[in-house]
């Protein structure tokens, strides 16, 4: 029999699961945060989980044209580097494609036209032909390489600079600041009227308030972006911020006066009684100690409105100075959709500021979440 405070047996069962739903969220983040860093040819070629292990892989790589070559004696020679000004080791090589691997490093090659070809081990290739050539094309290498652990900013630079992430960035945080500043002050105001001051209705609302809930905010689109039309608004950050408050408030309202519902009643008329006035109430007492509330629901509109797309399509344009990350990397998705290295380091920008965000407050979340489902009044 379990003696009074000691742990249940199932807490090792519990501390697993746990376990589980952590890595199944960090795994995938640390595999975008290493892809990230490599370059397309390591990404295409081998799993993020190998990056720290040289790599090989089959490439074709054509030589210069023949016209090029240079008499050397009695022979004239073409030679280059299979690798460019990458780094990469020659495993084997070959000058067909029946047999892509025929010659070991070193090894001299004969091609149909005549021509000797030998590769060394760090990618210089030598092309000899007994006479002068006129062409052009230049012949086909078959090479397998083995590719020491490469990482690089230049997926970073490209994104921040060429592709228009900073851009994006900003003003996706031009959107979202707002967006979860703005009902973040509404909802509070409304959370504490509704938990302690006396009117008629109350109780209506508060059912609305919880209906809402459970409304799609889909159904609200047309009818809302035509009411800014009418008014003037349009589309613009103005119409973003208010259709995010008022997707966003129902929630705020319900888990903000939920918990201050709960904060203890002798506080309340102690400070009343002192003559203070609802507004010194809420200023003094309310907001400090319902910081956890606040925070929590900060994160939730924090992400939401982060990683929104459906909202920042209908009630933003498309223009490159009010574009959003996850509208911007969708285009490279149709675009670059073949680089998974800029793909890799676009979403781990566009993921870096809300992961932040988290883990900064993170601590508040369970405490306000908790607070608010199990308290009321």
């Amino acid at each position: 029999m379990d003696m009074a405070g000691s742990k249940p047996q199932l807490t090792w069962a519990i501390n697993l699961s746990v376990a589980f739903l952590v890595l199944l969220w960090v795994i995938p983040t640390v595999g975008l945060l290493i892809s990230s860093f490599r370059d397309r040819d390591q990404i295409s070629t081998s799993g993020w989980w190998t990056a720290l292990s040289a790599s090989e892989r089959n490439f074709i790589q054509r030589a210069d044209a023949p016209n090029t070559a240079v008499r050397d004696g009695d022979v004239w020679v073409v030679s280059g580097n299979v690798f460019g000004d990458k780094p990469g080791e020659v495993v084997a090589f070959g000058v067909r494609s029946q047999a892509p691997e025929a010659f070991a490093v070193g090894e001299t090659g004969e091609h149909a036209n005549g021509a000797r070809i030998s590769v060394q081990a760090n990618g210089d290739y030598r092309i000899a032909y007994s006479e002068p050539q006129e062409g052009t094309r230049g012949l086909r290498l078959f090479v397998r390489s083995q590719s020491p652990p490469v990482f690089t900013l230049d997926n970073y630079s490209e994104v921040l600079f060429a592709e228009g992430i900073g851009r994006a960035f900003l003003n996706t945080l031009t959107v979202t600041v707002p967006a979860t500043i703005i009902p973040i002050l509404v909802a509070a105001f409304a959370a504490y009227a509704l938990a302690w001051m006396e009117f008629p209705g109350r109780a209506l609302l508060i059912a609305g308030i919880v209906g809402l809930l459970v409304v799609p905010l889909q159904v609200a689109f047309i009818p809302l972006l035509k009411l800014h039309n009418t008014v003037g608004i349009g589309k613009g950050y103005l119409g973003i911020w208010l259709a995010h408050t008022g997707f966003g408030l129902p929630l705020a309202v319900y888990l903000l006066r939920n918990y201050i519902a709960g904060l203890p009643r002798e506080i309340i008329e102690s400070a009343k009684v002192d003559g203070a006035t609802d507004f010194d109430i809420f200023r003094r007492i309310i907001l400090p100690l319902s910081y956890p509330a606040l925070a929590s629901f900060a994160i939730f509109q924090f992400l939401w409105v982060w990683n929104d797309l459906l909202v920042a399509k209908v009630f933003l344009g498309t223009g490159s100075n009010q574009l959003v990350m996850t509208g911007l990397i969708v285009e490279l998705l149709g675009s670059r959709g073949g680089d998974w290295e800029i793909l890799a380091a676009s979403a781990f920008v566009s993921i870096a500021v809300p992961t932040l965000v988290f883990f900064s407050l993170q601590k508040y979340l369970v405490r306000g979440l908790l607070a608010g489902s199990v308290k009321g009044g």
